[in-house]
């Protein structure tokens, strides 16, 4: 009996030790702090907002099609059926939605970066304004933050003023992505698009366009800063049809955020992704950025990397109806001297150095 007892005495002390020694372990486990935790969030954040650019898009088309063949045809039909009236809708102003544009997670994806926002020159409420946003990066990360989502305070830097953001006009062609992307105030860069926001809008819009587009994106690498723009007066001839004023903004950091793959001229890779933008309007980029578990991974996640948006000193714009080439060269030749100004009173302070130049094509 006295064997018993001293072995189920031996059997409970060995038990409460190695109780003692798993809570000793647990304790002692590297729980995540408030900052840890912050920095999922802003990662997440940034996940979303990657997938749904990529994504969206063609994951509701397909589920749509999905659907059609299925006993849940009829919410495929209405909405069909509520996209034919509702075709003409991103063309005449679109729906921002200031909710949408307000949500929370916006302050984490701005905070990941971070990205901020630099006022330079008042811009009035009384006028139209098309500002032109360099470079176009590989997402036009600053582009959005800063006109699409209120996380960098445009709207109070710049009270009275309605911000926009351009872009491909395919993508409203996408269902339930396009109501994704004019609740936060974006547009088709058409002509019709732009035309009705600056002239049967009111005033106090501020409607923002990659003038780089496409073509711009397959140049962009950190380290380089080369512009598309010599030949881009599109913008400009707009401006001056409906006397909007012109705003250079330059977002320095934006091409550091990814790595891409440069083709040479002459290549076959170069030769395909220009048929494909002379297509489809976008250029298919090779790029890669850091991925989910470690900034030192990869994957297709931008860097974090600061970006600062500089809002330039307005070029002044008269309303000319028919403007000649001459007048149109004249304007364009004047955005693009403030350009070169803002970027070189602003280059040392975010980053560059005094030798860097911005390379325009």
């Amino acid at each position: 009996m006295k064997t018993i007892i001293a072995a189920y005495s031996q059997n409970q002390s060995g038990s409460f030790a190695s109780t003692q020694a798993a809570l000793r372990t647990l304790l002692d486990v590297r729980w995540p702090s408030k900052k840890d935790f912050k920095a999922c969030i802003q990662l997440l954040s940034v996940l979303q907002w990657v997938f749904s650019f990529l994504l969206m898009g063609i994951v509701f088309l397909l589920l749509l099609i999905y659907l059609f063949f299925t006993n849940f045809w009829p919410i495929p039909a209405l909405y069909l059926t509520w996209l034919i009236f509702d075709w003409d809708t991103p063309e005449k102003g679109g729906r921002s939605s200031s909710w949408v544009r307000e949500w929370f997670i916006w302050n984490h994806f701005r905070d990941y970066f971070p990205v901020q926002l630099v006022k330079t020159h008042n811009l009035l409420p009384s006028h139209n304004y098309i500002v032109g946003i360099h470079p176009h990066g590989i997402l036009c990360v600053g582009a959005f933050c800063n006109f699409v989502t209120r996380s960098t305070g445009f709207c109070e830097k710049f009270p009275g003023l309605k911000p926009f953001l351009a872009t491909l006009a395919g993508n409203f062609r996408l269902p339930v992505f396009r109501e994704y992307l004019m609740s936060g105030g974006l547009c088709p860069v058409t002509r019709e698009a732009i035309g009705h926001l600056i002239s049967m809008n009111g005033t106090g819009n501020a409607v923002a366009i990659a003038v780089g587009g496409a073509a711009e994106s397959l140049t962009c690498r950190p380290g380089l800063i080369t512009l598309i723009l010599k030949n881009r007066k599109g913008f400009v001839r707009m401006a001056l049809q409906h006397g909007a004023h012109l705003v250079p903004a330059f977002s320095f950091g934006e091409n550091d955020l990814f790595q891409q793959l440069v083709f040479e001229e002459g290549t076959c890779m170069k030769s395909f992704q220009n048929r494909f933008q002379k297509l489809l309007g976008f250029a298919p980029c090779f790029f890669y950025g850091r991925g989910f578990t470690s900034v030192h991974s990869r994957g297709f996640l931008p860097f974090p990397r600061p970006i600062t948006t500089v809002i330039g000193e307005p070029v002044t714009v008269p309303k000319i109806e028919r403007p000649s080439c001459g007048i149109v060269d004249t304007y364009h030749a004047m955005y693009v001297k403030a350009l070169l100004k803002l970027f070189n009173d602003h280059k040392i302070k975010y980053g560059l150095s005094e030798t860097d130049e911005l390379q325009i094509l």
